[in-house]
């Protein structure tokens, strides 16, 4: 059994943003924290007020975390980035809103005494008895992962503790956010208070300004008398809640929010339901027709649809039945439409599942397909426009001294560029059959097959290639070439400029897609200048379609093995600074050299270039941690640290230096799930460098000390490449079918209605009211396993200590 929390994040967009720049705009970027730790940081959107991003993640997180807040700054080549303010959502608050949060939320001033974060390690007693007065005994033993409010990437913290009118002070530890005191300090006990409070906090010491609040505790003195004792980490809470004067004047942002609480039991409570499910699909095989699916497509609602059908695609992945549940959705739909103009056009069960299935299967097809056509485009940032009404007369070069060009002249340059870049993406299209996937070939093949069943006659010739490039073209291509950040082609998103280029070279791949150059041209008359080339195009994508759905198992398929989905393995590569260290000391210059790293399943390699030998490995089942480096170790933020043991009481250390916080989080996160099934993991390490002598992080001197943070395996981002979790979808599946298990009930019943009104009893076939109360009584098997597990852990925290952090 495993537990864990997943965070839908989508940040939409921006409005009203406050001026930061000398030219009366802001180029604005988010950076998502989750509890002060950055794991995401938006593209910039140049010169606007009111940025779109649309950008979407999906965080995994261990229970225990407690808030996400969202930054936005405005981003400065030659100075500090300003910031402009942010957003605060508690767990509680996304618990309470199981369906999410969606809308425009106000962002709030950056108060520094609110900027808190870290733990403080204390051990708090009553001592003595009747006979003598009780003191409060207060021992404060270390910090750990403090705020850094100095220039060096450190603090320099003290301890300040109140109780009863008396106060006392710590000593002040330099340079450091992992401090350790081991003081204690003593009050007598007032006993005649009826809520008297203990106050520790935390402050940062400044010898010139006034010092810097860390964060603070306060306990309950009453509480803790029935308890005499309590020991343990208490995490810091800010100083006080102040109402902004700024509180509606620095814009707001656009959310949208989900977070999903799993608790997935072990494959064997799941095997009824994908045994279940998998039999509906497979009855087809036998002529019969898959009831339980058809009510499922009949009872998601709209906005479940796309979770519903990205779960069942990658179970019925998984269990090697992706085509044959496709197959059954094309077929309900085939079913349901008489207009073929329409044919999966709406964004049912059908259209949604085979949006999914291309973005998990063929997003490496994808890569190869349009990576070089979209890096031209934007290394080459030309001005194209083809809309005489948008045309920017300054950016064409029609004004100016000595410019004879046109506005006529600037578009028929603007018409040859896209018609180069047309052919040239075109003749990929073309040449990718050899590559693309099979079971991807193989699913359009059967695609192709249906559509023309249905649609015999000469008149709808062309509904079956249609039917193709409504997904491969206006819900992969075109998408993605809108927008390479969001399907992982580029890192940022593209200026104004190359955005309009790559919408316009997507509206003439739609329009190809569509296979109707007279509806488009009718709508936008500007585009009549590619008509010719786009007549060829779909001259050129029907024959790719035919060679397309030809394919054969038996063909030789060394190529489509290559590139064929991986179910089960993750890969990662790219150029990283290294330095390995063992048993060393750190350089004073910089030690890291650029390497080409390559993760697999079981190891991490890398050399001096991609296609040289493998200069060294490590075994990822010896890592033992995967974690962040302090900033002021090497004077980045986006350093981490590989920690892993070759033999018993050898410990040696990879640092990677990566190029931004994004990339610190991809590798970080792909490391993680590679090991996330070690055993010999550690529960601390040290943030910091072992140099001249001592840990940078607490200052201690000795080596083999016990690390002063704890790790952080469980917060890892979703990617494209992870590995099948069947259990976990078959879980999202179950959630699903409990939650309208009414309506189909419902929905059955009313079905079976019709159809004794339509049979003799001779053809009725009870196996079919069978399925669906086998379903019922699997839902329900499954939901005792739940309660049985939900019980388990009620009579575990009834030994949870007693509660005293007010």
């Amino acid at each position: 059994m495993s537990k864990r929390s997943t965070l839908f994040i989508r940040i939409v967009e921006g409005k009203n943003l406050p001026v930061k720049d000398i030219t009366g705009s802001s180029d604005p970027y988010c950076i998502v924290k989750i509890d002060n730790e950055a794991i995401i940081r938006t593209a910039t959107i140049w010169k606007t007020l009111s940025p779109f991003w649309g950008e979407e993640y999906n965080v995994h997180l261990p229970p225990s975390f407690r808030t996400v807040s969202f930054y936005v700054l405005d981003e400065d080549s030659l100075s500090r980035d300003d910031v402009i303010g942010k957003v605060s959502i508690s767990k509680e608050m996304l618990t309470c809103k199981p369906q999410g949060v969606d809308g425009w939320m106000n962002l709030s001033e950056i108060d520094p005494d609110e900027e808190v974060q870290g733990e403080i390690h204390l051990q708090i007693s009553v001592q003595g008895d009747g006979e003598i007065p009780r003191k409060l005994c207060c021992q404060v033993l270390e910090a750990r992962d403090l705020a850094k409010k100095d220039r060096n990437g450190a603090s320099d913290p003290f301890v300040r503790v109140r109780y009863n009118g008396k106060t006392y002070e710590s000593s002040v530890v330099k340079k450091s956010c992992y401090p350790r005191w081991n003081t204690s300090f003593e009050f007598e006990l007032d006993e005649t208070s009826a809520d008297s409070l203990l106050s520790v906090e935390v402050w940062d010491w400044d010898l010139v300004s006034r010092n810097d609040f860390l964060g603070k505790v306060l306990f309950n003195i009453n509480k803790l008398q029935s308890a005499q004792q309590e020991e343990g980490w208490f995490r810091l809470g800010p100083d006080k809640s102040k109402h902004s004067e700024y509180e509606g004047t620095l814009g707001s942002l656009r959310l949208q929010l989900r977070l999903r609480d799993e608790v997935v039991l072990p494959s064997s409570h799941y095997q009824p339901l994908t045994e279940l499910l998998s039999q509906s699909v497979g009855s087809q095989l036998n002529g019969n027709w898959p009831d339980l699916i058809m009510l499922m497509d009949e009872t998601t609602t709209a906005e479940s649809r796309q979770e519903v059908a990205n779960n069942l695609v990658k179970l019925f992945l998984g269990q090697g039945l992706v085509k044959e549940f496709l197959d059954v959705l094309f077929k309900l739909e085939l079913e349901k439409t008489t207009e073929p103009n329409t044919l999966f056009r709406s964004n049912s069960l059908a259209s949604k599942s085979m949006e999914s299935f291309l973005k998990v299967a063929g997003m490496q097809y994808l890569h190869r397909l349009l990576g070089p056509i979209v890096n031209r485009i934007f290394e080459e940032k030309k001005y194209v426009e083809l809309d005489p009404s948008k045309v920017e007369l300054k950016e064409a070069g029609c004004a100016g001294l000595h410019r004879q060009q046109t506005e006529s002249d600037f578009i028929q340059q603007s018409c040859s560029l896209l018609q180069s870049y047309l052919s040239e993406l075109l003749n990929a299209i073309l040449q990718s059959a050899s590559y693309c996937p099979l079971l991807i070939c193989q699913t359009f093949q059967q695609l192709y097959l249906r559509v023309q069943e249905s649609f015999p006659d000469p008149e709808y010739r062309k509904v079956k290639f249609i039917a193709v490039t409504s997904f491969l073209c206006l819900r992969f291509i075109s998408p993605a070439i809108m927008s390479p950040k969001l399907f992982h082609l580029r890192e940022k998103h593209a200026d104004a400029r190359t955005s309009r280029t790559l919408l316009l070279l997507a509206k003439a791949v739609q329009t190809i897609g569509n296979m109707d150059t007279l509806a488009c041209c009718s709508k936008e008359p500007w585009m009549v200048c590619l008509q010719p080339a786009i007549q060829q195009g779909i001259s050129q994508l029907k024959d790719f379609i035919i060679k397309l759905v030809s394919c054969r198992e038996s063909e030789d398929l060394g190529l489509q093995t290559r590139m064929s989905l991986q179910c089960g393995t993750m890969e990662k590569e790219g150029f990283l600074f290294l330095h390995r260290t063992k048993d060393k000391c750190m350089p004073m210059t910089s030690p890291f050299k650029k390497y080409y790293v390559t993760l697999s399943k079981d190891t991490l390699s890398y050399s001096r270039t991609q296609h040289s030998k493998k200069t060294s490995s490590i075994s990822l089942p010896k890592v033992r941690a995967v974690e962040k480096v302090e900033e002021k170790c090497f004077g980045s933020a986006n350093v981490m640290q590989i920690i892993w043991s070759e033999a018993p009481g050898q410990q040696e250390t990879l640092y990677l230096d990566c190029k931004s916080v994004n990339e610190l989080n991809h590798w970080l996160s792909a490391l993680r799930k590679a090991c996330s099934h070690n055993t010999n993991t550690m529960s601390c390490y040290h943030p910091g460098i072992y140099k001249a002598d001592r840990w940078s992080c607490c200052l201690q001197r000795e080596k083999t000390d016990v690390g002063c943070d704890k790790t952080r395996h469980g917060v890892t981002l979703q990617e494209w490449y992870d590995p099948l979790d069947t259990d976990l979808e078959a879980q999202l599946i179950y959630q699903h079918l409990r939650s309208v298990q009414h309506a189909m009930r419902e929905k059955n019943y009313k079905v079976r209605e019709q159809q004794r009104a339509q049979e003799t009893d001779s053809v009725r076939d009870p196996r079919k009211a069978d399925e669906l109360t086998k379903l019922f009584s699997v839902l329900q098997d499954l939901h005792d396993s739940h309660s049985s597990v939900e019980e388990e852990e009620r009579s575990k925290n009834k030994t949870v200590f007693l509660e005293l952090q007010t």
